[in-house]
């Protein structure tokens, strides 16, 4: 799933490849894709694209007065290709079609058609529910005292960190490595935790800072379908720890899994399944 660097980088480099761009078209061949009719899609032909930013996971694409907010779910990639999709493509789902010949492409892949966007005026995008229901921006993270504020709930870690309305941007795979670089347990509870600790999971935000440059460093111009995500502990169990050594090991759910170092994180504990995802505190 696309999380806040990798939206980011996507952001950026559409901001430059498309930035002044005039629209030719505007399509939306995926079922159910648009959550707002009034204005209509086609309402952007002839404007010109103005910018592109993001907002906590989900990229914004500004046509001047009106802006498409976009939520690429799971599946879901926005990228700009020299070529048009064609309208049998059973993965477009929003096609913004330039007068260059280009087009910014909204596909999904997989059976799961969730993806959406909406188009808003401008000043309305802060109001929408998606929107204003967001907590403060993961990076660069809130201050301190808010930061701890938020944190300030009987619920674990990971899933308290994911949840959009108390922190924004941050998904499964960065909350890995978020709690890794604080060497704080997934099922630690943020109510729980000390003033160092809270100190401790401040400042290990800088992942996600470290991945955004990590991408400007590595990617073109163009972003690849897939991005390849630095990660030194989601999905590496088996693999040493790169700091202690010790096997990291996983959690797994019915749809996911949770990764971390037992000797950095859980006091040597291994929990195998979420069933006594209780022992660990």
């Amino acid at each position: 799933m696309p999380e806040l660097p990798e939206v980011e980088i996507v952001a950026r480099r559409l901001d430059s490849a498309i930035r002044g761009a005039e629209v030719e078209s505007a399509l939306a061949p995926g079922m159910n894709v648009m959550k707002t009719f009034d204005p209509p899609l086609e309402a952007l032909v002839g404007r010109e694209v103005t910018g592109v930013r993001r907002i906590g996971k989900m990229p914004v694409v500004e046509f001047g007065d009106l802006a498409l907010l976009i939520h690429l779910m799971s599946a879901g990639r926005l990228r700009v290709l020299d070529k048009r999709a064609s309208l049998k493509d059973k993965a477009s789902r929003v096609l913004i079609r330039l007068s260059d010949g280009r087009e910014l492409r909204l596909r999904e892949f997989g059976t799961k058609q969730r993806a959406w966007a909406k188009l808003l005026p401008v000043d309305a995008v802060a109001e929408d529910e998606m929107v204003a229901s967001l907590g403060p921006e993961a990076w660069p993270p809130p201050p301190l005292e808010e930061f701890a504020a938020a944190l300030d709930q009987p619920r674990h870690l990971h899933p308290l960190l994911r949840h959009q309305r108390d922190i924004a941007g941050i998904g499964r795979s960065w909350v890995d490595e978020i709690l890794w670089e604080a060497k704080l347990s997934p099922f630690k509870k943020g109510a729980e935790l000390d003033t160092g600790e809270i100190e401790r999971l401040h400042a290990a935000f800088h992942v996600l800072g470290d991945a955004i440059d990590h991408y400007e460093e590595t990617i073109g111009p163009e972003v690849p379908e897939k991005v390849e995500k630095p990660l030194r502990i989601h999905k590496h169990e088996g693999e040493p720890c790169p700091r202690c050594g010790t096997t990291i090991e996983a959690v797994y759910f019915s749809e996911h899994q949770t990764n971390y170092c037992p000797q950095e994180q859980t006091g040597g504990r291994i929990l195998k399944d979420r069933r006594l995802s209780k022992l660990l505190k």
